[in-house]
């Protein structure tokens, strides 16, 4: 009878770190008291001379002699999610999608399985927080918003519903049923009797995630794992999480507002600048082609304090509208109080505007934000921030104005990643007073013909 082999090792809970002993103070990251012990079984195969080699015997190819075929892709109804995977999901690829509670997550994958069995394709969804029932009445709401999209009764006989946290039996279950993709959700909440730990630990979660990228490259099955997020916003659980798949995408989005940003943080197989947009509605997750309906009133009035910027996500660029709020303080440090951008970006500008244009910011408040509940990290969008300031500080009305570029130190207004795109987007939309590099050289020369206007 072939003997089960057992070793102990301790991971870190902050960083992964890997090691045989104990120690009370992790040697990678330096956090204490957080390496924990977990059990790693694997069952020993023997060979003819009686040495334990593995589970499966592997022969080395000469690059002539591996088969290479196109890797296929399964597309989606949804096109901005397409976009963002770089044309679709692979085959038997491991993708992770992580997120904030409630952001919709599993909203917008019970959709594209939905959207997926409607073709005929059969889906597995996994769920450990959720019932099958439960699973069925948000299928059911949703698809009672979108009468347009019903289809025939295969749409319930080709998604199979299972509520299952057991890592080993998820995997028969694959095994069995062979769908055309999986979706687990979510990783923090299965587990296995082949390693020690609750769920949700280090070990739990590296043993789930290890089987199910290997359950994906052997029957070449995408598996889509669900993450959960920490308070700092990164993805739960080991760093080595995020190694092993091929593609993490997260959701984000503010609590508040409707709009979600699906990002790619990691792609194997395409892009990782590339971003779609989406809004949570009563029907669910609906995706925005046309971004400056979202982030762009029809009615904006020309007031003092409101400028148009055009930032760039990926390969798209849209309008967005910046506002600002300058008033007189009384307070001995004024306030600087920001919304949607970097404050530390904002006060450096502050402090440009006040050395180069003589404006006496020192003594005011300074509200900024951005409008839609966006957030940005685009140093295209400078210009329009100090725009935005002046305009309201002088009380100019500048919202028919569209500034591109990056304000240096010494005031100068520097080019940024596809400004042509940025321009064509503006000018598409009608708007014709467009700031960039090539129309001023410094931020003083666009004060000034601010002021002889």
């Amino acid at each position: 009878m072939k003997k089960i082999k057992s070793t102990t090792s301790f991971v870190c809970q902050e960083c992964g770190y890997d090691t045989p002993s104990w120690f009370g103070k992790c040697p990678e990251c330096g956090t204490w008291n957080s390496l924990k012990e977990i059990r790693n079984v694997s069952a020993p195969v023997e060979t003819s001379n009686g040495i334990t080699l593995g589970s499966s015997t592997v022969k080395a190819q000469t690059l002539k002699e591996i088969v290479y075929s196109k890797t296929l892709r399964i597309q989606t109804e949804y096109e901005e999610l397409n976009t963002v995977l770089g044309g679709g999901i692979v085959q038997g690829g491991a993708l992770l999608m992580a997120g904030d509670p409630g952001v919709g997550k599993s909203t917008l994958l019970l959709q594209l399985c939905l959207s997926l069995a409607r073709e005929g394709k059969k889906v597995l969804y996994v769920s450990g927080e959720e019932s099958v029932e439960q699973i069925k009445m948000r299928a059911l709401r949703i698809d009672a918003k979108q009468p347009q999209k019903k289809g025939p009764i295969a749409t319930q006989e080709n998604l199979l519903l299972i509520s299952l946290t057991n890592t080993d039996l998820i995997v028969k279950q694959i095994e069995e049923i062979k769908p055309e993709l999986v979706i687990i959700d979510s990783i923090q909440t299965i587990e296995s009797q082949n390693v020690s730990g609750l769920s949700g630990s280090v070990g739990q979660v590296r043993y789930g995630a290890l089987q199910f990228v290997r359950i994906a490259k052997q029957t070449n099955i995408p598996v889509v794992i669900v993450g959960h997020v920490t308070k700092e916003g990164m993805v739960a659980g080991p760093m080595v999480l995020s190694h092993m798949v091929d593609t993490v995408l997260f959701l984000e989005g503010e609590k508040f507002a409707k709009t979600r940003i699906l990002r790619s943080l990691k792609n194997r197989f395409g892009p990782v600048d590339e971003v779609g947009i989406f809004l949570m509605e009563e029907d669910g997750m609906q995706e925005v082609t046309n971004p400056e309906q979202l982030f762009l009133s029809n009615d904006r009035a020309d007031v003092p304090g409101s400028v148009l910027v055009s930032t760039l996500e990926g390969s798209r660029a849209f309008l967005v509208e910046l506002q600002a709020l300058v008033i007189s303080s009384k307070l001995p440090m004024p306030r600087r109080v920001v919304s949607g951008i970097d404050p530390r970006r904002v006060e450096l500008l502050l402090a440009v505007l006040q050395k180069h244009c003589q404006l006496p910011v020192e003594t005011m408040d300074v509200f900024v934000n951005v409008a839609g509940g966006l957030k940005l990290a685009d140093p295209g969008i400078d210009l329009g921030i100090c725009l935005a300031v002046y305009s309201s500080l002088r009380n100019v009305p500048m919202s028919k104005t569209v500034g591109i570029a990056e304000v240096g130190l010494l005031g100068e207004l520097r080019n940024v990643p596809g400004i042509e795109k940025r321009v064509k987007e503006a000018q598409k939309l009608g708007f014709k007073n467009v700031i960039t590099p090539k129309t001023q050289r410094s931020l003083r020369d666009v004060i000034g013909a601010f002021k002889k206007s």
